[in-house]
């Protein structure tokens, strides 16, 4: 079982000091909220991608690979990466770029994001989001897997003889989990593939997750990956944690009144009984936390997220040592003594590795004659490649 925390990369003004943090100091504080992570014995850290204000992360592979050097436990993630606005062939590229720097320490996290502007942006239209993130998805998956793919689709030029480098690390692509909040097709696409299923599991109520998880559970045995209980689920959480619940309480309700998501709508108290927020001492955030493995079942990875709605950096760090100090530990020894012995863990890339190579060593892949040409967009298995000026139109 993981535990970690998630980012959105929002930057909100404090509504207790009036003040707006900039780019740069959200930024920095990013970094030192992973680190901090680390330390007080978290196992990720991941970040969101967004392109527009009030948000900072439009660039998450960068952000995690200057966390990463300076990590040597933390796995870094996302939360999300975008199928449908990036180009599959340049998530291939970055993210096994990410995992080799980060020497496997990583995995990412698909979904469609919750910002409508984004796709005229990028050349999308957002009533083909759903067929966009199917179709991506279908290419990245081959293009990690095989070294030489040819391809046609409906969303994209086509690709013949394309090699994407570098490699995934060892040749074993990165762990993916789909995430999704209210879409049965994204549960489904992570069960064909026997990927993971990400449950965001904040702002609405459990029973709403819970029809996806389960539809995903289902899913995943009819596909033959394993049974049901087998299947890798993770699950958001949200939390504000005092010493005593009463100063939680009185400490976040500034910040829950004027955050952007929560300003205007119902109290704190209803959000706390309706959704997986949950706001106090220790005791009560794991006591409420546990509930979700009697709902949802056994699971593999509980991300919480601590630093938005203008939290300073200061309470986010304590945050994290109340987190790490006293409610982890607590979370691990309860959930391990009720783990069904047969329930897998959160796949690793070490894992990954031995479930493919064995005792063996791992491939590493090399350029050879037998891959892709991506200089001339040629196949590999052609007679007679083009002279190398006739490539670049000097011939």
């Amino acid at each position: 079982m993981e535990f970690g925390i998630f980012s959105v990369s929002d930057i909100t003004r404090d509504p207790v000091t009036g003040e707006t943090p900039s780019e740069a100091e959200r930024i920095d504080a990013a970094v030192r909220i992973a680190k901090k992570a680390e330390e007080v014995g978290l196992d990720v850290f991941a970040i969101g991608e967004h392109h527009n204000p009030p948000f900072f992360s439009s660039s998450p592979t960068t952000l995690l690979a200057y966390i990463a050097a300076q990590t040597s436990t933390l796995k870094v993630s996302t939360a999300t990466t975008l199928i449908t606005t990036n180009d599959p062939v340049r998530i291939a590229e970055e993210y096994a770029m990410l995992q080799h720097l980060a020497k496997g320490r990583m995995d990412l996290m698909l979904g469609r994001g919750n910002t409508a502007p984004v796709y005229p942006w990028f050349g999308q239209d957002i009533r083909a989001g759903l067929p966009l993130a199917l179709e991506n998805y279908e290419l990245l998956h081959r293009l990690w897997r095989e070294d030489v793919v040819d391809w046609e689709g409906r969303f994209r030029t086509p690709l013949q003889g394309f090699t994407s480098t570098p490699r995934p690390l060892d040749d074993v692509p990165p762990f993916v989990w789909h995430g999704s909040i209210r879409t049965p097709e994204i549960a489904e696409q992570a069960a064909r593939f026997g990927d993971g299923f990400f449950a965001n599991n904040i702002f609405w109520p459990k029973e709403h997750f819970k029809r996806l998880v389960d539809f995903y559970r289902e899913r995943y045995e009819f596909h033959g990956h394993g049974t049901a209980k087998q299947a890798i689920v993770g699950l958001g959480g949200q939390a504000y944690i005092a010493k005593k619940s009463q100063d939680a309480w009185r400490e976040f309700r500034p910040y829950f009144d004027a955050a952007p998501v929560y300003g205007g709508g119902p109290r704190m108290e209803d959000v706390v009984a309706q959704t997986p927020l949950s706001v106090g001492s220790p005791q009560e955030v794991i006591d409420k936390t546990l509930t979700f493995q009697e709902y949802f079942g056994d699971y593999q990875r509980q991300l919480f997220l601590v630093d938005h709605a203008g939290l300073p950096l200061g309470a986010v760090l304590d945050q994290l040592e109340l987190l790490g100090g006293e409610v982890v530990p607590v979370l691990r020894k309860e959930l391990a003594a009720r783990r069904d012995p047969e329930v897998p863990e959160t796949p690793s890339h070490a894992a990954l590795v031995r479930a493919k190579y064995g005792d063996a060593e791992p491939r590493q892949p090399r350029p050879n004659p037998n891959r892709g040409d991506n200089v001339t967009g040629g196949s590999p298995y052609q007679d007679t490649p083009p002279k190398t000026g006739a490539a670049f139109g000097l011939a």
